[in-house]
């Protein structure tokens, strides 16, 4: 009959120094792996070393990883045991199998804040308090105005889909009030309406001034974005070493989220793992071993779809994120983008490090611009109308302005992406240099030391 549920999942945590071992013991899916690197990543843990094997019905994984203070590792079992298949889900008893049916999409809220006085690191604190509560960012518009009051929406799903409660508002009233403190002069949420949650919606085109280059999928053939040069990287296929599977071996610099990367790599072109194995010393130089193959159980002979296969391994090793500096007519613009997997979901925690990366920084998100257009013109409008007492009606006409943040999706050449675009404040961080500021957001995004 299989093992019990509750034993799917593992965690031992050894003597203090040493990494958290967390075995995986259940029915095979594809994509299964980058569903697991995915949960490690949102937890904010490190991989240092992992196992993988199947036999195509039946996975043993095991997973070596560098923990943060206060790991609730608890929850971070139970996310493992959501994606986890059930036994039953390869048994012969199709009277236990749930119905196949598309989940329905999580609801959106609207979560509105005011506070007395903007200052730097308030929005990272804010997004910490989500992320740790589980709350998926999915759009933000972040407005100060001339007096310097603050009023902040974000457009959130929840993972505990508990957000509909009194409990669960109450609860993330209370740790945002606990991060802001005295600044925080009110806060609602509410169920996002269809009307509201399309006013939130991104511009539909991204302007002329953000590179081409940004979003080429072309390899670099040098040092290009601060990423490594393209020879820094090797992977390589044999197909003589096993009979039945391509052995593709890879040679790197580490980043965070890079088992996660190749395994949404390989979820997305459908390619099955029999078997693989990572090791990153602690110099930051990986080694991976893949044994694959095609959905259809073969080897991957074609030299064309080899060579397809390896560019994107090499282009997601080297640039699993775009970050740039741009100019928006006479402000300056950070643009963070990162592919969005073939299921629909982006990277995590995203803007949780872009907004570290200005604490880090003592930058601020753009102070104010005195400078309107239609799009943004109605958004203040919707707000007018929304809060219509005294205090809010004023604010909503010192807020006709450019949102100084947004996040939306784009088709660009063929791809999904995520992007991200933030006004800078001139009068703070704009006294460093450009390359400065994106070689620090991007240090932060790929979890290396800013002094590199």
């Amino acid at each position: 009959m299989g093992i019990l549920h509750e034993d799917m999942v593992l965690v031992k945590q050894e003597k203090e120094g040493d990494p958290t071992v967390i075995t995986v013991n259940c029915p095979d899916k594809t994509g299964l792996g980058c569903d697991l690197c995915r949960i490690v990543l949102i937890f904010g843990l490190s991989i240092c070393r992992a196992d993988f094997s199947t036999d195509g019905k039946w996975c043993y994984m095991v997973f070596w990883v560098v923990e943060k203070p206060n790991t609730n590792w608890n929850l971070l079992k139970n996310r493992f045991l959501e994606v986890c298949p059930s036994y039953f889900s390869t048994s012969e008893m199709d009277y236990y199998r749930p119905q196949n049916q598309q989940p329905s999409p999580p609801d959106v809220f609207l979560l509105k804040f005011w506070c007395t006085y903007d200052r730097e690191g308030l929005l990272h604190d804010v997004t910490e308090v989500l992320c740790e509560l589980e709350l998926t960012i999915k759009r933000v518009k972040v407005s100060t105005a001339p007096n310097g009051k603050v009023m902040d929406l974000f457009f959130v799903t929840d993972t505990r889909e508990l957000l509909h409660t009194k409990n669960r508002k109450d609860e993330t009233v209370h740790h945002l009030k606990a991060a802001l403190g005295d600044a925080l002069i009110s806060c609602e949420i509410d169920v996002a309406g269809p009307e509201l949650t399309a006013c939130s919606q991104g511009s539909p085109n991204l302007p002329s001034e953000i590179s081409e280059e940004m979003f080429s999928l072309e390899l670099p053939g040098k040092n290009f974005y601060g990423c490594p040069a393209s020879n820094s990287i090797s992977v390589t296929m044999d197909n003589k070493f096993s009979p039945s599977h391509t052995l593709v071996q890879i040679l790197c610099q580490d980043h965070k989220g890079l088992i996660y990367d190749m395994m949404r790599t390989l979820k997305d072109y459908n390619i099955q793992i029999s078997y693989s194995r990572f090791f990153a010393n602690p110099k930051g130089n990986c080694e991976m071993d893949l044994f694959i193959m095609q959905a259809d159980g073969k080897k991957i002979v074609d030299p064309t779809k080899q060579d397809s296969l390896r560019s994107r391994l090499k282009m997601e090793l080297l640039r699993p994120l775009r970050v740039a500096v741009v100019s928006r007519g006479p402000d300056t613009e950070l643009v963070v983008a990162n592919p969005v997997e073939l299921s629909g979901r982006g990277r995590p925690l995203v803007f949780h490090d872009i907004t570290l990366a200005f604490k880090l920084l003592n930058m601020r998100i753009f102070s104010v611009i005195f400078q309107t257009n239609d799009y943004f013109f109605c958004f203040s409008l919707i707000i007018i109308t929304l809060y219509s007492s005294h205090l809010y009606f004023s604010l909503a006409f010192n807020f006709l302005c450019y949102s100084q943040v947004e996040i939306a999706r784009h088709m660009i050449r063929g791809r999904e992406w995520e992007v991200y675009r933030i006004l800078l404040d001139e009068g703070s961080g704009l006294s460093l240099p450009r390359n400065k500021i994106e070689a620090n957001v991007r240090n932060i995004l790929m979890g290396w030391d800013n002094r590199r």
